[in-house]
């Protein structure tokens, strides 16, 4: 384990350790500062010991790259990426690679450290990692986005390996990401060690060494915990409305996994656009996706109501998942919600603001490290695949990630009992008391 030690990369054309981001990059200001909140308030209920609270309040390393790339047309740029690895106690780092033009160090550092409470709260051997690009996939071409996703794997070395940090899909990335990385990654080690190079990622390509389940594995923990609230509240899923804000991966499974358990869907949003179904009846989740892939967004759908964001956030439902970026439930936004409850499917979708109007307004909220960590645990699944050769059915994936998932909700829903806290400081103390266990029984090295 490492802590406050920034890693440089010599084999990278520019590597440097960076404790803020160049000029260019756009800032998510106090997004760490705000994680760090949740922590030291989750750390006052639990009682934390004040070494662990020192330890996990700074990145145990921050590595940021300057690399080159080819253009299609022969010309050079160059591009800035991050890995932050924020704790390995537990085990790996573990968290997503996205490519966006708004990456900033500040925004990985905040996901990072988010990876670990959610690793924790739901008890896998990972750490909190995370990394990115700063771009616009959508400006490139195919080929320019595989070239530079080599390049950037390339430029990082060392610092991502099966043992030590294991990168994952994220914003704008997909298991054809993964693949390319899995392939340069290889070609960095000796021929008869190679075969340990599928383990470098998850969420590859089912074909390439991934795990049946992984792709809509976020998406599935949502509904799956979803199905857990609606329990304790005396109701069935399939007599429940709800409406998604985004509809990529984690939106889009989370719909038709809904869909299928007899739920409707009543309104979507995404960069787009915003849509609203015109009978009780609802929107087809299945028939919006292929829609959405096709069109890029929800924007258009033919059997829909086009409506602005204000009315979106109106729309009455029992369940609103919020399943796209940081800082979408806005004290604003959240006055306007017309639910019961708030499944994040997002990472940091609601901001303090937010969260003081929905406890206000006695509204639900399943907060991201537990309602979407359905991907990092169906990511373990699938390391575990592949550093033991073996390979799973959806049957045994899915019903082993409900299993770990009814675990954590009983933690969480115990911590609440225990201490009267709101379910997200909750979530954050049952995950600090497993990391403040860990250290207690290893101690501090020397």
């Amino acid at each position: 384990m490492t802590n406050g030690t920034a890693t440089l990369n010599p084999s990278a054309s520019s590597a440097r350790s960076c404790c803020t981001p160049p000029a260019s990059a756009p800032a998510h200001p106090k997004l760490f500062e705000r994680v760090r909140e949740q922590m030291d308030l989750a750390a006052d209920a639990a009682g934390l010991a004040p070494e662990v609270r020192k330890i996990l309040a700074a990145p145990a390393c921050e590595v940021a790259v300057n690399f080159p790339v080819k253009m299609d047309d022969g010309r050079v740029e160059m591009f800035s990426g991050y890995r932050v690895q924020h704790n390995n106690v537990l085990g790996p780092f573990k968290g997503g690679i996205r490519y966006h033009p708004d990456v900033s160090l500040d925004e990985v550092r905040a996901l990072a450290a988010w990876m670990t409470i959610k690793c924790a709260l739901v008890d896998i051997p990972f750490g909190g990692g995370k990394g990115g690009v700063q771009v616009d996939p959508a400006t490139l071409s195919r080929r320019e986005v595989e070239r530079m996703t080599r390049r950037f794997v390339y430029a990082l070395g060392a610092n991502i390996g099966p043992g030590y940090d294991v990168p994952a899909p994220d914003v704008n990335t997909d298991a054809r990401t993964m693949a390319w990385i899995v392939d340069t990654y290889a070609a960095t080690m000796p021929p008869q060690e190679r075969y340990r190079a599928l383990a470098v990622v998850t969420g590859k390509p089912v074909s390439a060494g991934g795990s049946v389940g992984r792709e809509k594995a976020t998406g599935q923990g949502v509904v799956d915990l979803i199905e857990m609230w609606a329990a304790d509240h005396k109701c069935k899923v399939s007599d429940l409305t709800y409406t998604v804000q985004g509809f990529g991966k984690v939106g889009s499974w989370a719909a038709r996994i809904l869909k299928d358990k007899g739920a409707k869907l009543m309104a979507a949003q995404d960069v787009t656009g915003a849509v609203k179904a015109t009978t009780p009846a609802g929107l087809d989740a299945d028939a919006l996706a292929e829609h959405a892939k096709k069109t890029g967004g929800v924007a258009g759908f033919p059997a829909a109501q086009a409506i602005t964001l204000d009315q979106f956030f109106g729309v009455q439902a029992d369940v609103f998942i919020p399943a796209a970026l940081e800082n979408q439930v806005t004290g604003q936004s959240a006055r306007k919600l017309n639910v019961r409850l708030v499944a994040e499917g997002a990472n940091g979708p609601t901001t303090p603001e937010g969260d003081a109007v929905l406890r206000e307004r006695g509204i639900d909220v399943l907060p991201d490290v537990l309602c979407n960590a359905g991907g990092v645990i169906v990511s373990y699944f699938e390391w575990l695949q592949n550093r033991g050769g073996a390979a799973w059915n959806a049957t045994e994936v899915d019903q082993r990630l409900r299993e770990i998932l009814e675990r954590a909700y009983a933690r969480v829903k115990g911590m609440v009992a225990e201490k009267s806290l709101d379910w997200r400081t909750a979530a954050y103390a049952v995950a600090l008391r497993r990391i403040e266990q860990v250290y207690a029984e290893r101690g501090i090295f020397p």
